[in-house]
């Protein structure tokens, strides 16, 4: 395994792997990985020739007093991880590499970043967005892989795909959770005892959903009163959105429930800690 810390050096890799006919799986990170991370990886390598993952905490997607400074993190143990479970190429770029001073240019989903994390956080997917199209010039992937727990932004990136026109297909991997239900974050390390205790509440808030839904509840807005329910139970959630949505364009339902076509979105602060969750119905 080579970890590549030059964007030239990378786009040199990348295009000789395309020359030489051989397919490549992306898995962009933020790094301080985890399981879910790792399943991903795994779902890269059953599907391509190569892995490249990138490990790269992305200033633009954060706002303006948010945790960018305090995201964890662990290169050396990332690149471990990603040695393990035979990754090819760890790509882990500069801050001043991929952003320069004079940086201004941005790509910007204007529908599906409108609603839900968007609202709160207005210029958080116009980072992402703009991010993963730099990783997939630099990367040339034909597959990149990201998680369902960031389902927006899973929908966002095929919306950019498509769009744009871009070769590569987006694969969205499972949730991973923790025995006791918490879906697996690299935030979760900034979660104390009794912050945990509360951030259960969201897995178990997407449960309650989907069982009323399991049960013919068909109606959004008496699953989302159960979702909202459950969650006012922790005294140190303050709750961002609670919602049923359409998960194709993550909007909020005006109709009925339909299986497999809807999605139980919860996010919320725990104290300090910005944590989001969901549930496929």
């Amino acid at each position: 395994m080579q970890v590549i810390r030059s964007l030239d050096e990378m786009k040199e890799i990348a295009s000789a792997l395309r020359a030489e006919g051989k397919a490549t799986a992306l898995v962009p990170t933020m790094g301080y990985l985890h399981e879910g991370h790792l399943s991903l990886i795994d779902l890269a390598r059953e599907r391509c020739d190569s892995v490249i993952v990138s490990i790269f905490v992305n200033p633009i997607q954060f706002g303006a007093g948010e945790d960018f400074e305090k995201y964890p993190r662990d290169l050396d143990r990332d690149i471990a991880c990603c040695e393990e479970r035979g990754v090819d190429w760890v790509f882990a770029p500069a801050n001043e590499d991929m952003f320069s001073p004079d940086h201004s240019t941005f790509v910007e989903e204007t529908q599906v970043a409108k609603v839900l994390c968007g609202l709160s956080r207005p210029t958080h997917f116009r980072g992402v967005t703009t991010v993963c199209l730099k990783l997939f010039s630099l990367c040339l992937p034909a597959i990149a892989v990201f998680g369902q727990k960031d389902a927006q932004q899973v929908v966002i990136l095929k919306r950019m795909a498509k769009d744009l026109c871009l070769p590569v297909e987006i694969l969205q991997g499972s949730t991973y959770r923790e025995p006791d239900g918490l879906a697996m974050s690299s935030r979760n390390v900034h979660l104390d005892e009794d912050q945990r205790k509360d951030a259960l509440l969201l897995s178990q808030s997407l449960a309650a959903g989907k069982d009323l839904v399991d049960q013919g509840i068909r109606n959004a807005d008496r699953v989302r009163a159960e979702v909202a329910h459950v969650l006012s139970g922790g005294r140190r959630i303050r709750v961002i959105y609670a919602e049923v949505v359409d998960a194709e364009t993550m909007k909020p339902l005006r109709r009925e429930i339909e299986a497999g076509r809807d999605l139980i979105v919860v996010a919320a602060w725990v104290d300090s800690v910005r944590l989001i969750d969901n549930q496929p119905l």
